[in-house]
């Protein structure tokens, strides 16, 4: 059924170009006739019966007969909000990027090969996919291809469609490997930096939070769930939110990524959750003993055996026009993709590889009708990493720091460079169990949460989880290894015995840093408040000012800017001085000159060192430019970068924000994201929530389709664009 599919729309897409000379009513005649041909019928008559509805904020409401329709809606509606974003997914995934981004695009291009993603898709699809999701996926592509179709002027690099299911696959696969943080292994190992970074800490920009609260815990006796993933505000992996219902008992509202099947994290009639990005040992690098004398060979249980080889070839775009061809060898071990760098021939193994179930396991939590069969869908395991905070409206919650992590054997150190010269290290994809992962169930506590820290603090006092032995295979943080908002969250919890919903969203809009400074990667941050004015006295002033700082992070407050260029120069350090390690302690001699270093930037850029965050710290799109506080760390985390000479622009954390009430009489939602729900500049929707994000206000969101007077448009996708 499929590959009849996928032949009508390529030959479609070969012969459109010479019908667009053609009259319009000619064009159509000529191009009804053609798709009955190929297809024995339009495409868009398959998912006729779906309506895309757009509320006041331009958010889709995909209302389908079938969940097949609501995926063929959810397709077109990305596409008209960010359609270069998903093409440019597409080009990696086909190896196209680099004919497009030049250089940059070309790396991606050959990281995408060396990774096998394709192949892995290729191989595993018919077996490992189900059939009723092989047709979500199918309606899924033909939503793109259509647009595609209709809107050839929009496509950027011609090779891109059609998009097939595989193709969507492969760029899941993609994500989750960005998930697991397996790629900095990757960047490792072709950078050859491997024996200094490995076993570094993972970037403080992969952040969340979620936070349950039990129904015994509140006023009005709901069970709250806050769900604020820390993620980029635009680009591939920026948060898209949309409401998907049908006429088969999908009903969700929530967020997903451009390209995302379904909804990623949000709310259905029932139930609701969160992910955040845990920190496990989801990569491994082996070092393999290679022969003296005998080339690309390797030593393996006795045995020498052969590197595979192959070379990878594609194209780059250069003086903005030229393409030139490139290529480049790849080599495999039995241990999975391997380079040659200086340091010696390393390997890479991760479990992303392992699986394409991770958009199915999505879709059979969006449908979920309680907690059994969450649970039932998390089994999967096809997603293979992220904690997860789960509420429903009959007052369950449950923790999970969720993984596919393998059996490993408990003789190796995991979080080290492994041997590669032993099928003792060589594991496959036998998952340890998903009991066996750190989890809580309805604590007596009433309160579950992760703000990515150790999910051996995920509740309060005796309702955490238990570290075991079997955690040195596994690698999560160890027991006590917390960040700085997982410190502010405990304090602000233990002040509350009954939680208002007021209360509720003040912690979560948190903007306070702890009254114990201590980092994953810094612990001994509080330092920098304990530096001596009368031995540094160059620095007399700015050590000064932090003593007497309120670590707000408040719009209006002026030190947070000398802090926060204080704490951006450690992490500099630290991307340099390997001295610095996770869970190690910086030198007084270090907290010193990271502040020297803020000292002298911001005179260099101001003129003086304290001003109000707000004033250089702005949220920027187009013609909006708007004061905003937070900073690294807090609860309401913002990370900014230098824009211009003389401001930071807010690029990530704080984005898509969704609070939500739950009892068994009532599903209320509140949401809000950085920017607006498109990508287009020509949008109106492009800028209309900037002003209440920056304000930390939200905006009601419903399961409901919208009111005819809270409709802005109503439309059949084929039938209206933009």
């Amino acid at each position: 059924m499929f590959a009849s599919r996928f032949f009508s729309l390529s030959f479609r897409f070969e012969f459109q170009s010479q019908l667009e000379s053609l009259p319009s009513v000619l064009l159509c005649i000529v191009l009804a006739s053609l798709l009955s041909c190929t297809h024995g019928k339009l495409d868009w008559t398959e998912h006729q019966d779906v309506e895309i509805i757009r509320d006041q904020w331009g958010v889709p409401h995909i209302y389908g007969a079938t969940d097949a329709d609501v995926a063929y809606g959810l397709a077109w509606a990305q596409a008209e909000d960010d359609f270069v974003t998903v093409q440019e997914q597409m080009m990696a995934i086909k190896g196209l990027y680099g004919s497009y981004k030049g250089k940059e695009g070309a790396m991606l291009d050959f990281g995408v090969h060396f990774m096998g993603l394709r192949e892995v898709v290729e191989k595993d699809y018919e077996n490992e996919i189900s059939e009723d999701f092989k047709i979500i996926l199918e309606a899924f592509a033909a939503g793109f291809n259509q647009y595609a179709l209709l809107n050839r002027k929009e496509i950027l690099v011609k090779k891109v469609f059609p998009v097939s299911p595989q193709d969507i696959l492969a760029g899941y696969m993609l994500g989750v490997v960005q998930m697991t943080g397996a790629l900095e292994d990757l960047g490792s190992i072709m950078n050859e930096t491997l024996m200094s970074r490995l076993g570094d800490p993972q970037s403080l920009e992969r952040g969340s939070n979620a936070i349950a609260i039990s129904s015994r815990r509140t006023v009005d006796s709901s069970t709250y769930l806050a769900i604020n993933s820390h993620q980029p505000m635009e680009g591939w992996y920026s948060w898209y939110e949309a409401h998907l219902t049908s006429e088969e008992g999908l009903n969700i509202i929530g967020g997903t990524f451009p390209g995302g099947v379904t909804i990623f994290h949000g709310v259905n009639d029932y139930l609701g959750w969160a992910h955040t990005v845990n920190h496990a040992d989801f990569s491994d690098v082996y070092k393999l003993r290679m022969h003296e004398t005998q080339k690309d060979h390797y030593y393996f249980d006795g045995d020498w055996l052969s590197l595979e080889k192959v070379t990878y070839r594609s194209w780059v775009k250069v003086l903005g026009f030229l393409k030139i061809p490139i290529s480049r060898k790849i080599y495999k071990s039995l241990y999975g993709p391997t380079f040659k760098t200086g340091e010696g021939v390393f390997a890479w193994r991760f479990v992303a590889a392992y699986s394409l179930k991770a958009p199915e396991q999505w879709y059979r939590m969006n449908k979920a009708k309680g907690f059994t069969e969450f649970k039932k869908a998390l089994e999967i395991r096809g997603i293979p990493c992220t904690n997860i905070i789960y509420a429903d409206r009959f007052d369950t919650l449950y923790y999970i720091s969720n993984g596919a992590m393998p059996k490993r054997d408990p003789n190796f150190h995991w979080n080290g460079i492994v041997p590669g010269d032993t099928s003792a290290t060589l594991w496959d994809d036998q998952w340890i169990t998903l009991d066996s992962l750190p989890q809580v169930m309805n604590p007596e506590s009433g309160v579950v949460f992760n703000t990515n820290n150790t999910p051996f603090h995920s509740s309060m006092g005796a309702d955490n989880p238990k570290e075991t032995t079997l955690n040195a295979t596994m690698g999560f943080q160890n027991t006590g290894l917390d960040n700085l908002r997982s410190i502010r969250l405990a304090e602000l919890l233990s002040e509350f015995s009954i939680f208002s919903w007021e209360d509720f969203k003040k912690i979560k809009y948190d903007r306070q840093y702890p009254s114990k400074m201590m980092a994953p990667n810094v612990k001994n941050l509080e330092m920098l408040f304990e530096l001596d004015e009368n031995i540094h006295t160059g620095l007399a002033y700015e050590i000064g000012l932090l003593k007497s700082w309120k670590r707000s992070t408040q719009p209006e407050d002026t030190t947070a800017i000398l802090f926060i260029e204080t704490y951006r120069s450690l992490l500099d350090m630290m991307n340099q001085d390997f001295s610095l390690k996770r869970g190690a302690s910086m030198t007084e001699e270090q907290a010193i000159a990271a502040l020297w270093s803020a000292r002298n930037s911001l005179v260099k850029k101001f003129g003086k060192v304290t001003m109000p965050l707000g004033e250089v710290q702005r949220h920027i799109r187009g013609g909006i430019n708007l004061p905003v506080g937070g900073g690294p760390g807090v609860l309401a985390a913002i990370h900014s970068r230098p824009y211009g000479e003389r401001l930071y622009k807010a690029h990530s954390g704080e984005s898509f924000i969704m609070m939500v009430t739950m009892s068994p009489s009532k599903m209320e939602i509140e949401t809000i994201n950085a920017y607006g729900s498109s990508a287009r500049k020509d949008s109106p929707h492009h800028t209309d929530q900037m002003e209440s994000f920056v304000q930390q206000k939200l905006k009601l969101a419903s399961l409901k389709i919208p009111e005819e007077n809270e409709i802005l448009r109503k439309y059949r996708p084929w039938v209206s664009n933009r």
